[in-house]
């Protein structure tokens, strides 16, 4: 590579390269065009330097805080150890310079009244009748039974869901595996009513995606759905309760497994093997991220201290007996 080729046509030779060893890409790579484009419209050339890898995080983000800006600066890391090894002079950020960019913030944990609120504003939504009501009732509901990602949800194709609406395979999820999650009878049933109005509106093949984009024929994108849903939960006045500024979509999967996991606390199961099955439903590689959420809510640790504390009372009863 020279000076003349751009940062672009860089970008874009790394991504494909990558994509065809199997990796997706999707957020990253989003992001490493966005530098690219901003290097190549702000007159950048040559080699990638770490004033314009700084400048890029913060300017394109002005607005956020030096968590995120320190996430885009990690972002372009891979690509930068590419780039080294045809450009000498590459350059990259040293140490961190807007500090950390991985930590995990405490969930949003949603009552069953804010999920109950969030699906009764779906269901008026307009047109009234129409597709957009009964799939976006029908897709919030799912994440919140199932504890699905949404971009899996957003994935899912007619064949993914066996005949009776009583288990779906989710594929090529993070880390490109596949896992069969199966459904409580009541969220089949109202998969079974939602298909009914889908068949509506186009193909219901294997391959048709299971929510659609009405008028489009194609898969329900992911900002759409987040527009709607800050939308309804802006107007229904819910407040983060967690370490986010706001609520966000990926907390109803953060509400299953808080919500599972406090029914399992209360109820005296044994949470070693229980763990590791809640890990393999809702797609955990490492069962010790399933075990974050055990330090990172506060009803869970409450349980917890409440049920260590029992323990003890029990252990100095026996001793002094």
């Amino acid at each position: 590579m020279n000076g003349a080729v751009t940062m672009l046509a860089r970008a874009e030779a790394y991504l494909a390269e990558r994509r065809l060893l199997g990796f997706t890409l999707d957020r990253s790579g989003n992001l490493t065009l966005a530098f690219a484009r901003f290097a190549d419209a702000n007159g950048h050339e040559g080699a990638m330097t770490a004033a314009v890898v700084l400048r890029w995080a913060k300017e394109e983000a002005r607005h956020a805080d030096p968590f995120t800006w320190a996430g885009r600066v990690n972002v372009l890391r891979p690509f930068a150890r590419v780039l080294a090894g045809r450009e000498p002079g590459t350059a990259f950020p040293e140490d961190a310079p807007f500090g950390r960019s991985h930590r995990r913030l405490a969930p949003h944990v949603y009552t069953p009244a804010e999920i109950e609120a969030l699906l009764a504003g779906a269901t008026r939504l307009a047109p009234q009748g129409g597709l957009t009501p009964a799939m976006f009732t029908t897709l919030f509901g799912l994440l919140a039974a199932t504890g699905l990602r949404i971009s899996e949800a957003l994935r899912l194709s007619c064949g993914d869901l066996d005949d009776r609406q009583e288990q779906l395979t989710v594929r090529h999820s993070k880390f490109q595996r596949t896992r069969l999650v199966p459904l409580h009878p009541t969220v089949g049933a109202a998969l079974r009513s939602y298909l009914l109005v889908r068949a509506k509106y186009g193909a219901m093949d294997k391959r048709a995606p299971v929510f659609l984009s009405e008028g489009s024929g194609r898969a329900l994108e992911y900002q759409r759905v987040r527009s709607v849903f800050v939308m309804l939960a802006t107007d229904l006045g819910i407040v983060a309760r967690g370490g986010h500024r706001s609520v966000r979509i990926h907390d109803l999967r953060h509400s299953f497994i808080c919500r599972r996991l406090m029914l399992w606390q209360a109820s005296g199961a044994d949470i070693g093997n229980a763990m590791m099955a809640l890990a393999t439903y809702v797609g955990h590689i490492n069962v010790g991220d399933t075990y974050w959420y055990m330090q990172a809510v506060p009803e869970l640790m409450a349980t917890a201290g409440n049920k260590f504390e029992a323990f003890g009372a029990g252990i100095g009863e026996a001793h002094h007996g």
